[in-house]
């Protein structure tokens, strides 16, 4: 009988071919990369998700600065309005104010003309008789309470009347038990008023 080839085995557990270092590095993956994520190459699902979560925070915020930015442009847009108006509204008032002071003077000298007027005919005519003046003057000192009420000045300081610090200026004094205290016995020089507001303190003397 012949004898029988045998055939070679193989063992499973025994060591691959021995490589070569230049195979060796070849087939050693690159440093810095990563293995793919499956087997397909597509990221993982995860992930996917938070880069959308992301955008969508993004395109939010962005959404909010674009707010804030008109808002703060309306915003200055209304404060520049607002300091104009109130430029307009100073200049008027600083306006008006300066008519009301040329107004109030020229309605005074308006009541004050007339009584000039007649001072000066009085002068003119009275032709240096004393009589003449005096009664001229007495004409023209009857019209003066009219052209005082049309100026709203009110005269104030009558004997008789009690003494009020807040009105009257007591310059003189005198004793006399006739009288009661705080009596005005004299004016020397009449007050006025406009209003509640005191033009000139009524000069008086006082008893007691």
């Amino acid at each position: 009988m012949e004898e029988e080839k045998k055939t070679p085995v193989t063992d499973e557990t025994s060591e691959a071919p021995h490589q070569t270092p230049a195979e060796e590095e070849a087939a050693a993956p690159e440093e810095g990369t990563e293995a793919p994520a499956g087997s397909d190459g597509e990221e993982p699902k995860g992930r996917r998700g938070e880069i959308k979560k992301l955008r969508r925070e993004l395109e939010e915020t962005k959404k909010a600065l674009e707010a804030s930015e008109a808002r703060a442009a309306e915003l200055d847009d209304r404060v520049l309005r607002l300091a104009a108006e109130y430029d307009n509204f100073r200049k008027r008032t600083q306006t008006e104010r300066s008519n009301v002071y040329a107004n109030a003077v020229s309605d005074t000298l308006a009541g004050l003309l007339p009584v000039i007027d007649n001072l000066r005919y009085a002068a003119k005519y009275a032709g240096g008789d004393a009589d003449k003046l005096a009664e001229g003057l007495e004409m023209i000192l009857s019209k003066l309470p009219e052209t005082f009420e049309k100026l709203g000045i009110t005269p104030f300081g009558e004997v008789g009347e009690t003494f009020d610090p807040a009105l009257h200026n007591a310059v003189m004094h005198v004793e006399d038990e006739s009288l009661g205290e705080g009596v005005i016995v004299e004016v020397l020089q009449q007050g006025y008023k406009y209003g509640d507001k005191v033009l000139r303190y009524a000069m008086v003397k006082t008893a007691n």
